[in-house]
């Protein structure tokens, strides 16, 4: 059984307080608008499953400014569909990804992860134990880890499937501002991904008001407010945490206020 994280006990209290500040920032608002209904990483017009999983782990190593290209390479290969990619020679398939790079992983992926959907049944896929299915695609696609298996589990799913995808700045940047203490190497995308799913669930009515006041985004009934939890962590990461911005409390964990407080560089400086 996975140990979980390491918490000091304001932890959830502190995370709830961020997310309420970080969904009301204008930036972090504009990013989860537009891409809660229709992300620009995982778009809803790909109905393929399997094309879902093989995009998702595309996405990776992929900088933000690269997202149109990312976009004209996963239109072109969705058009050929997953089939026939899987029967194209390798140079064939080096040449529709060369504009991402590293053209050799990617690849390596594709023939992987075609080996891993052979071997297993739809029902598996999208409906067994997502913590069972994310180990067990780590461990056996090549060119992928916890983080490619959360995400494309996640988009093989649907967006409202309750998986929090985890990547590398939410774990060296976000776990430690929130007071979590997290095992070393790839596991830790796991323990925080299990961590933010059980917080969504424990405070679900909570973001589910907060975003109707917001009047921000729609999501099912009685889905948790698990995919837009993710891209509101994820925004206010990239935006506030990647590149500390002089609001954000450099006190760790942060302090209660998380912005604007004594800690933060711009109030020391006003």
């Amino acid at each position: 059984m996975m140990n979980p994280p390491e918490t000091d006990s304001d932890s959830p209290l502190r995370l709830t307080r961020l997310v309420a500040l970080a969904a009301g920032q204008d930036d972090v608002k504009t990013d989860v608008q537009a891409n809660h209904d229709n992300n620009q990483w995982w778009p809803t017009w790909i109905t393929d499953y399997r094309m879902r999983m093989l995009v998702a782990g595309w996405s990776t190593r992929i900088s933000y400014n690269m997202i149109g290209t990312y976009a004209g390479v996963v239109t072109q290969s969705a058009r050929i569909g997953f089939d026939t990619l899987t029967r194209m020679p390798d140079a064939e398939v080096a040449a529709l990804i060369q504009p991402l790079g590293l053209p050799a992983a990617r690849i390596g992926y594709l023939r992987s992860l075609t080996a891993f959907l052979d071997s297993r049944d739809r029902d598996y896929l999208l409906e067994a134990d997502a913590t069972t299915v994310i180990a067990n695609f780590a461990n056996e696609v090549a060119h992928a880890s916890y983080k490619v298996a959360q995400c494309s589990l996640l988009y093989a799913r649907g967006y409202h499937c309750g998986i929090i995808p985890v990547d590398s700045g939410m774990i060296s940047r976000l776990a430690p501002a929130l007071g979590l203490s997290l095992s070393s190497g790839a596991i830790a995308h796991e323990q925080m991904r299990l961590y933010l799913e059980t917080h969504a669930d424990t405070h679900g009515d909570y973001y589910t008001r907060l975003r109707y006041e917001q009047r921000a985004v729609a999501f099912p009934a009685r889905a948790t407010p698990s995919w837009w939890l993710h891209l509101v962590l994820i925004y206010f990461k990239r935006r506030y945490l990647n590149q500390p911005h002089p609001r954000v409390c450099q006190q760790r964990p942060f302090c209660d206020q998380v912005m604007d407080c004594a800690h933060s560089p711009a109030m020391a400086m006003a």
